[in-house]
């Protein structure tokens, strides 16, 4: 079992977490304006519950991640270029959807989000059954958040 290197384990929650808050950039303005006005499903959740999961889950991104670099493997660039392909799609939804208001883009990029996601659960798989794992609720939320975004965009 590898020791704990801290330095690695901060870096890694601290930028996954970056990419949250640079995700929520682009919602702050439009949720008090535009995303107020919007028809929404019945089963779309309250505003306040958002920020919680997404820290919590940008938080289980980032350990994920560490166990990943941290580990004995020589060779795995290419892991890592996949899982910060996956933050980054992560990142543009939330321009697509909030920045642009465009449900329908919103839409069609989550679910390359959602590939993306699925590839990286599966290649870290390979290296750390544990750093698979932690990202399952993160994609069981995408899934939600798909579905979402799919009913908004058809009740608008």
């Amino acid at each position: 079992m590898n020791r704990i290197n801290w330095g690695k384990l901060i870096i890694s929650i601290v930028v996954a977490q970056i990419a949250g808050g640079l995700g929520a950039i682009a919602n702050i303005q439009s949720i008090s304006t535009w995303y107020i006005t919007i028809n929404k499903p019945l089963f779309q959740p309250p505003n306040w519950l958002f920020g919680p999961v997404w820290t919590i889950l940008f938080l289980l991104m980032g350990i994920s991640f560490y166990l990943i670099w941290n580990s004995k493997l020589k060779n795995k660039d290419e892991v890592i270029k996949i899982y910060f392909i996956q933050l980054t799609l992560n990142i543009l939804w939330s321009y697509l959807f909030f920045g642009l208001q465009n449900p329908l883009l919103g839409l069609i990029e989550i679910v390359f989000l959602w590939i993306a996601i699925l590839i990286t659960i599966i290649r870290f798989r390979k290296i750390s059954k544990v750093a698979s794992m932690l990202l399952h609720p993160y994609l069981a939320w995408v899934t939600f958040a798909t579905i979402l975004n799919g009913a908004i965009w058809w009740l608008n």
